[in-house]
């Protein structure tokens, strides 16, 4: 085997998980699932049949990743946060042709009790605070907060604020971490050459 599974966990057959992934106590991996390498499913996840796992990801403790949901590489989900696949569900009307797709792109981080409604796409490097509500499309290295969520600055792919406005022309701001530099232009920044090592 080239993942680990403890006893507890359920994976189903058919499910692909990629080396070096750990499934841990109580988790439950349907059989239509595809999981990357490096990946860590914490105790009680459960991954549906129709859901794409990058490779690299973390999903902490008590997450379900639903059908229609796709992490890419290096995506963090915190302990508890949701999502969804049916946008006004009801138990007396089946909706299972109605799942929307949910992206999260390369990098995000999905904070603690935070919901994602199904339909968006979540940026690269985006960070969502804890317990936030995302309803709406977030750009790549968006900060968000809140109930619903509103943007209220930036982060560096190395997770850290940076000091700079919600938009603007031109402005820069460097990593402290890594060094690399960050330029904002109109509403949308993108990440520059490392100025030093």
């Amino acid at each position: 085997m080239s993942h680990y599974q403890h006893p507890s966990a359920i994976v189903d057959p058919g499910a692909q998980i990629g080396e070096s992934s750990r499934v841990w106590h109580f988790a439950h991996v349907c059989g239509g699932a595809r999981i990357g390498e490096g990946v860590s499913l914490g105790q009680n996840v459960f991954v549906g049949n129709k859901v794409v796992i990058g490779d690299h990801c973390k999903i902490q403790n008590n997450v379900s990743v639903y059908d229609n949901v796709t992490l890419e590489d290096g995506v963090f989900c915190g302990p508890s946060m949701v999502f969804t696949n049916v946008y006004n569900p009801r138990s007396l009307v089946e909706r299972k042709s109605e799942y929307r797709d949910t992206l999260v792109r390369k990098g995000a981080t999905l904070g603690a009790n935070c919901t994602i409604v199904c339909g968006v796409t979540i940026g690269e490097f985006a960070f969502i605070g804890a317990g936030a509500v995302i309803n709406k499309d977030v750009p790549d290295y968006a900060l968000m907060v809140g109930v619903p969520a509103r943007q209220i600055g930036w982060m560096s792919e190395y997770g850290e604020q940076l000091e700079l406005p919600l938009r603007g022309s031109g402005e820069e701001a460097i990593c402290t971490h890594t060094g690399a530099r960050y330029v904002l232009t109109g509403e949308k920044i993108n990440k520059l050459e490392k100025t030093h090592d």
